[in-house]
């Protein structure tokens, strides 16, 4: 084993029992003694890489409220000013289109690893990170999410690309095992019921896939099964918890950081140990607001007051694991998923996904699949499997009804069949074609 890949391990287990210790043993009494701690930690960020980035010196010495605000597209402009190591954004743009084109993930920009965002907000992302601050990442995901046993974990990890530290960090106590999301799930499930990982993370989409699968040609029990990348609708959430007798637990990260993940008891919070959270309200009534992302972690590529184009809904009630972080009832969607409709008098109005994710759920006991795009104020696309006359009246009456609810001017429908989307894209399935100005 080289010297590099050695001290990547080492790091890994320091991150891993911070990790662990975080997410097991320390505990904020209360949200005063979590607002100090944040404090310290973005004082120390200031120290150790604010001060080194053109874009944020200038502020380096004042509070949080007086850096600016940023959103992808801005981040993405001024990528050169902002990262501390004097990058190049489209030499590791390069870096990153070639390791996605040649599935070769082993590529990097110097000492730094580099990759993209998904790009669903038609925005492309780019992320550049050091080896300590991969192993930090990696490290605190495994002590917060990890079952607290002692024996040998496998973990079945369906990603969109792959990443050099998990192979290196393998050891006597975590085996990481990547499975190629370019490949269909039918393709994995040999190599899957050999593993017979005690931890299986996966998109949503891919979980349901497997969970549909019957026994006898999937046999793997996990001890623990962890959502990722993308929304996890209350139904596939129900289908898969079935199936395999798990509660299924969540993680919400993006290019911008490890922000949120489920505790003892399923229930979500943000990792406000490890990310400032501040809220762009949307609907305070409703509790729905946009995260603005300050991580305390990252200090080659800093990530300070971003706005996501994430809809969060805030849970007000307090949680049975006592944690002080902020509960969050759902992961709506994205901003670009608000149907904009007319009302009964002509004026705009904002439909949030929810409404009508829960209405196509509850509309026919045989609805397996479905994708609802908004084309124009009036036009909405709804593709359904199976495609029968039966399911396709039982959507529209129960979408009529929602309507008169909402108060809102019923619109044309085109159904057509659905088909499945690639793995490698994440599944939307409420999606709004209206350009809409940027927010932030």
């Amino acid at each position: 084993m080289t010297a590099g890949a050695m001290k990547i391990k080492f790091q890994l287990l320091y991150y891993f029992i911070r990790g662990l210790f975080t997410a097991k043993f320390r505990r904020f009494h209360s949200k005063e003694k979590l607002i100090h701690w944040q404090k310290t930690q973005f004082k120390r960020l200031q120290k150790k890489a604010l001060i080194h980035s053109p874009f944020y010196q200038p502020y380096s010495k004042g509070v949080l409220a007086d850096y600016p605000k940023t959103n992808k597209k801005q981040h993405m402009a001024n990528f050169n000013l902002i990262n501390t190591q004097r990058l190049d954004r489209d030499q590791a743009l390069d870096i990153a289109i070639y390791s996605e084109k040649n599935r070769d993930f082993n590529t990097s920009y110097g000492d730094y690893s580099v990759g993209l965002s998904s790009g669903t907000s038609g925005n492309r992302g780019l992320f550049v990170a050091s080896a300590a601050e991969r192993a930090e990442w990696a490290g605190y995901i495994i002590g917060k999410m990890l079952p607290l046993v002692c024996y040998q974990h496998r973990i079945a990890f369906f990603l969109r690309a792959n990443n050099k530290l998990y192979e290196t960090t393998n050891n006597s106590v975590i085996d990481f095992h990547f499975f190629d999301l370019i490949h269909s799930p039918d393709s994995h499930i040999h190599k899957l019921n050999a593993l017979n990982p005690t931890v299986l993370i996966a998109p949503a989409q891919i979980l349901l896939q497997l969970a549909q699968l019957p026994k006898q040609q999937l046999s793997i029990s996990p001890k623990k099964i962890i959502s990722v990348a993308e929304v996890l609708d209350k139904n596939d959430q129900a289908i898969i918890k079935d199936r395999f007798n798990q509660t299924i637990h969540q993680i919400y990260q993006c290019t911008e950081g490890f922000l949120a993940c489920t505790c003892r008891y399923g229930h979500l919070h943000l990792n406000e140990d490890l990310v400032i959270i501040e809220k762009h309200w949307l609907d305070k009534k409703s509790g729905r607001f946009m995260p603005v992302v300050t991580d305390f972690r990252r200090y080659t590529q800093p990530i300070i007051r971003y706005q996501l184009d994430d809809i969060l809904i805030i849970e007000t009630q307090a949680c049975p694991c006592g944690s002080p972080f902020t509960r969050i009832k759902a992961i709506e969607g994205r901003c670009d998923d608000i149907f904009k409709m007319r009302s009964l008098q002509g004026e705009l109005q904002s439909i949030y996904p929810d409404f009508i994710r829960n209405n196509l759920i509850a509309s026919h006991s045989e609805l397996e699949e479905y994708r609802v795009i908004q084309h124009d104020i009036d036009m909405i696309e709804i593709q359904i499997h199976p495609y029968s006359e039966v399911l396709i009246n039982a959507v529209q009456t129960n979408l009529t009804f929602l309507w008169r609810q909402l108060k809102i001017s019923e619109p044309h429908y085109q159904f057509s069949k659905w088909s499945a989307s690639s793995a490698l894209n994440k599944q939307r399935r409420i999606q709004s074609l209206i350009k809409e100005p940027s927010h932030g």
